[in-house]
């Protein structure tokens, strides 16, 4: 409109217009200038990317995506781009209290002790069971993760959080690694599932040994617990489940990503498919 004033009255000057419009006369005299065609490259890039992992990557994983991709870009030019594109990592929205203390239990010692990053694969498992809600009532998730690899090695689902889900979870590992159980340990907290008669005699069968985190302690535990609170923070809790099928196809699903296409920083942003085929090939 500016423009268009100033050639039907050319005796105004520019500065006088721009007063009267209040804006200041830069933004009068700008151009955009085009992006080039490599930025436009690394936009899209980032936004496929971002895309690609359900919203959940800030720009250190980006990084590290683009890196396999030989596009070599800075995580603060990778900050910028999100911005502009508007693009915002799902977070957890609040951090939570784990009390630091606590007694052991009876059957089994704390033998893992926070010793979260061996430099070995099938050596460390840790479990734990959650729970995830449908219309239809509670569906249970048991967990198998290997400390090794950060990668969830065996899962079950059940609608009755019991120490049958909790072996079976455990077996389900146990037939996917195929590990050398005589050099396994197993880390749960004492729930009643993992101190249940069955379960304990399954792992005195198979030779592992038993390991318990400190009574009402999550941190004696606290890889397991970030895995599910992945879960829940970057796919549960932004949906809706008619009934424990629905619950079962999603969990599947992220596990199969977390495994295989999300880059976990404590092992250096690989997946942990990646730090396992590492692990494979340095032993």
């Amino acid at each position: 409109m500016m423009r268009e004033v100033k050639k039907a009255n050319p005796e105004f000057k520019v500065n006088e217009l721009c007063r009267a419009f209040e804006i200041s006369c830069s933004s009068f005299y700008y151009k955009p200038i085009p992006l080039s065609i490599k930025k436009q490259s690394v936009m899209q890039l980032v936004e496929e990317v971002f895309t690609d992992s359900y919203s959940t990557y800030g720009k250190r994983r980006i990084q590290a995506e683009l890196l396999d991709l030989d596009c070599r870009v800075g995580v603060y030019a990778i900050s910028t781009v999100m911005k502009n594109l508007g693009l915002r990592a799902i977070r957890p929205k609040k951090k939570h209290y784990y009390p630091n203390q606590g007694e052991e239990q009876v059957y089994a010692p704390n033998l893992l002790r926070r010793q979260f990053n061996p430099t070995t694969y099938n050596t460390h498992w840790v479990g734990d069971i959650t729970y995830i809600k449908s219309h239809q009532g509670w569906s249970y998730l048991a967990c198998v993760l290997d400390l090794g690899t950060k990668e969830i090695v065996g899962y079950a689902l059940s609608s009755q959080p019991n120490a049958a889900l909790a072996t079976a979870a455990l077996n389900n590992a146990i037939q996917r690694k195929r590990p050398n159980t005589q050099a396994l340990m197993f880390h749960s907290d004492q729930g009643c599932q993992y101190s249940a008669k069955v379960f304990r005699e399954r792992l005195k069968h198979l030779g592992i040994e038993q390991s318990m985190s400190r009574r009402g302690n999550c941190w004696d535990n606290a890889v397991m617990e970030r895995f599910f609170r992945s879960l829940k923070t970057e796919r549960l809790n932004h949906l809706a489940f008619i009934n424990h099928s629905a619950v079962v196809s999603v969990v599947e699903q992220y596990i199969q990503f977390y495994n295989y296409k999300r880059r976990h920083s404590a092992i250096d942003y690989k997946t942990p498919h990646q730090k396992y085929n590492e692990l494979k090939k340095a032993a």
